[in-house]
């Protein structure tokens, strides 16, 4: 065995579970903090607060009593409660009989507590993920900024052939003669109706006097970023590569590459490849994906999993806050409805249950990500962090959604369910989280 060749993989795998941890324990902390504090807001006493399960690694208690704690596994957390007999609020029956005669401390406890008090303490957890989700949506949209209008050269970008006659600071006026249309599906005639060639001829106003230069291709065939578990990043390819042939015929627009990949039929693809100034060849076998459409179906196409852009970056200006924090919540909520959207179309049968990725695809996801920069890691984090948040909204036992089910009994009935029927409803939901943790990681194992 090669033990030297092993070193670039291992150090690959730690790269990967480093970036998975962080990640996860970043929101999971977010997550349990809601419970925590709201909680604390309605009264309700935290006897533990744990990042991870298994063996305490630490712990120190605060001068309320709760115990801070970080263990060993860091797949989860939870805040225990006074009155809670485990880590999913089972009630403990003999802590909660040493209250009964006196209201006043059964009304620290998360089983004494209004259920008022108990919604809003479940409820806080997911409400936590997707506020954060939204601060990271908006903090992203501050650093990146927004486009200037009128679209203006920020910076060229590294190209085979160059910026030509384009200098940063020049204002595109017109794009081969023609303005570039702001809406669909003006705007993809006009992308459509480009000459295929190294270089157009732009409009530009520059120190305010318009006149025409050429210039690369407007969307070439650049990679500004690599899918985590996707053809492209099995091959190598890295965020500045710049695609120059494919299958021996050369490709000068972004719509040239997608068309010979999904011409492909699933074949292997030979891609010639230009990277900082040295040609290289990769070989990949573009993968089926099932892409979501602006009206909530999916369909299923061949991608190699790379995301393009413009033949430079442009210019930005900060945008609005009320813009800003409007897009961070549209974000979230585009993440929450394709999330269930794409859950439905699983369930009937219309895309593959692979879409659902494990512990190890999330893994994977998280180091490549964090492998393309710390905007795009944050960026991953705000993603699932909304994905989290969801989840644990469904009305499952066990989950939040589970116990806010059952808060709605209680309040329809005026009483909550028996301690028998949660007992016996809370294994069924562990039963069901643990089998779907299972099937999730079968997919990480077994789904091309």
């Amino acid at each position: 065995m090669d033990i030297v060749g092993l070193i670039p993989q291992f150090g690959g795998l730690i790269w990967t579970l480093l970036a998975f941890v962080i990640a996860l324990s970043v929101i999971v902390a977010v997550h349990e903090y809601g419970h925590y504090i709201v909680g604390r807001w309605c009264g309700i006493k935290a006897d533990v607060f744990s990042l991870g399960f298994g063996p305490v690694l630490w712990s120190g208690t605060d001068k309320r009593g709760t115990v801070w704690q970080i263990a060993a596994l860091p797949f989860g957390g939870y805040v225990k409660f006074a009155g809670d007999a485990n880590a999913a609020s089972g009630k403990d029956e003999e802590a909660m009989a040493a209250v009964a005669d006196d209201p006043e401390a059964a009304r620290h406890t998360m089983h004494g507590a209004p259920l008022w008090a108990r919604t809003l303490t479940v409820a806080a957890g997911p409400a936590f993920n997707f506020a954060m989700s939204i601060m990271i949506f908006v903090a992203v949209s501050f650093s990146v900024g927004v486009p200037r209008a009128p679209l203006t050269v920020g910076e060229l970008r590294d190209l085979p052939q160059g910026g030509a006659e384009l200098q940063v600071g020049d204002e595109i006026v017109t794009v081969q003669g023609s303005v570039i249309p702001e809406e669909n599906p003006a705007y993809a005639d006009f992308i459509e109706a480009l000459p295929k060639e190294p270089l157009i001829t732009y409009g530009v106003r520059r120190d305010g006097v318009e006149m025409s230069v050429d210039g690369p291709y407007l969307l070439p065939p650049v990679v500004l970023q690599v899918v985590p578990q996707s053809a492209a990043i099995d091959a190598g390819l890295q965020p500045g590569d710049v695609i120059t042939g494919i299958d021996g015929k050369d490709v000068f627009a972004f719509a040239e590459l997608k068309s010979a990949v999904e011409s492909s039929d699933g074949a292997p693809l030979s891609l010639r490849v230009w990277r900082d100034g040295e040609t290289l060849d990769f070989t990949m076998t573009p993968k089926q994906v099932d892409e979501p459409q602006a009206d909530g179906s999916f369909k299923r196409a061949l991608r190699i999993g790379i995301a393009g852009g413009m033949a430079f970056e442009a210019a930005t200006e900060r945008p609005d806050l009320t813009d800003a924090i409007g897009g961070g919540v549209a974000n979230t909520w585009r993440i929450i409805t394709g999330s269930l959207s794409g859950l439905r179309e699983m369930i009937v049968g219309n895309i593959s249950t692979c879409n659902l990725s494990g512990p190890v695809g999330i893994a994977q996801t998280s180091g490549a990500m964090a492998s393309q920069g710390a905007q795009s890691f944050i960026y991953f984090i705000a993603v699932l962090s909304t994905a989290v948040g969801l989840l644990n909204l469904f009305p499952v036992p066990a989950l939040d959604g589970g116990h806010l089910t059952f808060y709605a009994y209680e309040a329809v009935t005026g009483k909550p369910p028996s301690d028998k029927a949660l007992k016996v409803l809370m294994t069924i939901g562990l039963a069901m989280v643990l089998s779907l943790m299972v099937f999730a990681l079968g997919n990480d194992l077994f789904c091309p």
